[in-house]
């Protein structure tokens, strides 16, 4: 595998070679990955959305924080 001195030369020559011709010269790597954590997306009305995003403003955080609130309640 050839060296490079930065990521953009590492990303240009893989733009004109195949990744896996070098597959077996790559080291093999380890890495943990907690698949329990799940985000869920629910499309709100504008104007509750505009109400959410009020409140949080006069709590000085982000709406998804404030949202994350009512799980405490």
């Amino acid at each position: 595998m050839p060296e490079f001195g930065s990521l953009d030369e590492l990303v240009e020559f893989f733009e004109t070679h195949d990744m896996g011709e070098y597959r077996n010269d790559m080291p093999e790597v380890y890495f943990d990955i907690d698949i329990r954590r799940r985000t869920h997306v629910f499309a709100l009305d504008e104007d509750l959305a505009e109400r959410v995003t009020a409140i949080a403003r006069t709590k000085r955080i982000p709406s998804r924080a404030f949202i994350n609130e009512w799980q405490d309640s």
